[in-house]
């Protein structure tokens, strides 16, 4: 019983998701917690999203 996300929430998710990705190589962070992102975000991508947007790496300027 886990949560489902399909139709367009499913795709804006999947794009937040890219988004959140691609700021977090290009994160000022080491490897490994860039790393740790990555991961949580791909394992669980609603809750991870939400996650990195409050406690993830801020992306270089």
């Amino acid at each position: 019983m886990g949560i489902e996300v399909t139709g367009l929430l499913g795709l804006i998710l999947l794009i937040l998701n890219i988004w959140a990705i691609v700021s977090t190589i290009s994160s000022r962070a080491g490897v490994g917690p860039k790393v740790l992102w990555i991961v949580l975000i791909l394992i669980l991508p609603l809750i991870g999203f939400i996650l990195w947007l409050l406690l993830g790496p801020k992306a270089a300027r």
